[in-house]
């Protein structure tokens, strides 16, 4: 079996990884699709810390193959999208409908995998960077036949991230002002999102000039290539700014920019160390920074609600696919990937 594993060193396309069979409440995927997320990339150049060798893959959509005992919401032949929050459901957590709060899901990756005998660990309990993966049942959510496989993939990280921050940690409404710093992945569905929220004003920041077309097309009405023009566009502010690189003097710039009562949303990822700093009293006029785990997401609600807005045109997934790669072109993908040529690239099995 193919897969992308990295050995804390160099990244290589194996050809010989096995898989165990699914166990009680376990679900078998034959993965068709897999979106390159700049969270695979941070685990090799170590901005996120992982334990190796590791599948690498977090975003993926496939089909069915294999059921463990207790598994009862889907079935070997259904066309599936993938969650990376492997929630217990059972603690208070989970139990108040905040699933990404659940300590089970956090930081315990399993072993599913074996190479020549010994295990390999799981990235984001779901290794889609492989032809087949072992997933929780609650991580497989059922989507329609007719919802491409190679823009499913997308929905279980790239979209709950960035439409879920807006709709279910931020609670953007109806006529608020919105600024997006970073127009990557996350940044265009923070954009999607805000759109489908009705937000009146929706500021698009990115220092490609290149992806204004695409940043406009997912709903921002204003692109700039500086946060020190946004003054320019909301004199008084935002009231929701989301930082989307994880820069640090971008986390400073997004509380600078934000309004009376607003709030600054944190997606993008800086190193486990890195510091940014403000200015307490700029926080006075009822002003928030707020962290945001996967869009505060409920997946098998969210996923399943996004793949009918997707079949009402409401929202933009196939839009969202750049290039498509087979998975030995994995280094093509992240060459592309690191220098900003696509929104995603995807690789297919």
């Amino acid at each position: 079996m193919r897969g992308v594993v990295f050995d804390g060193e160099r990244v290589e396309v194996a050809d010989d990884l096995e898989i165990r069979a699914p166990g009680p409440g376990e679900v078998l995927v034959r993965v068709a699709a897999a979106g390159l997320c700049h969270s695979d990339l941070s685990v090799i150049d170590g901005t996120i810390p992982f334990p190796v060798p590791v599948v690498l893959g977090h975003e993926g959509a496939g089909v069915v193959e294999a059921v463990g005992a207790d598994v009862a919401h889907v079935a070997p032949g259904d066309h599936v999208s993938l969650s990376t929050l492997a929630n217990c459901g059972a603690c208070a957590e989970c139990d108040r409908g905040r699933p990404t709060m659940c300590r089970s899901s956090i930081g315990r990756p399993g072993r599913p995998f074996t190479r020549a005998g010994k295990p390999l660990h799981q990235f984001a309990a779901s290794s889609a960077f492989a032809e087949r993966t072992l997933v929780k049942a609650v991580q497989a959510v059922r989507i329609p036949g007719d919802v491409p496989l190679t823009s499913a993939a997308l929905i279980g990280c790239g979209v709950l991230t960035g439409v879920g921050a807006v709709l279910n940690r931020a609670r953007v409404a109806l006529g608020d002002t919105v600024v997006v710093i970073g127009a990557g992945g996350i940044g265009l569905n923070v954009l999607q999102g805000a759109r489908l929220a009705g937000a009146v004003t929706i500021v698009a920041v990115d220092t490609n000039p290149a992806k204004e077309e695409t940043a406009r097309l997912f709903g921002a009405t204003h692109f700039l290539t500086s946060v020190d023009a946004v003054r320019d566009v909301l004199p008084h502010g935002a009231q929701h700014v989301f930082e989307c690189v994880g820069h640090t003097g971008l986390v400073r710039r997004a509380i600078d920019l934000l309004d009376r009562h607003g709030q600054a949303v944190l997606l993008g990822m800086p190193a486990p160390t890195a510091e940014a700093t403000f200015l307490p009293a700029a926080m006075f006029l009822d002003k928030a920074v707020l962290g945001c785990r996967y869009g505060s997401s409920r997946p098998q609600h969210d996923i399943a609600l996004y793949a009918r807005l997707y079949r009402e045109g409401r929202l933009l997934l196939d839009e969202l696919v750049t290039e498509t790669y087979p998975v030995e072109d994995f280094a093509k993908a992240a060459e592309d990937a690191e220098h900003g040529r696509v929104a995603r690239g995807v690789l297919t099995f």
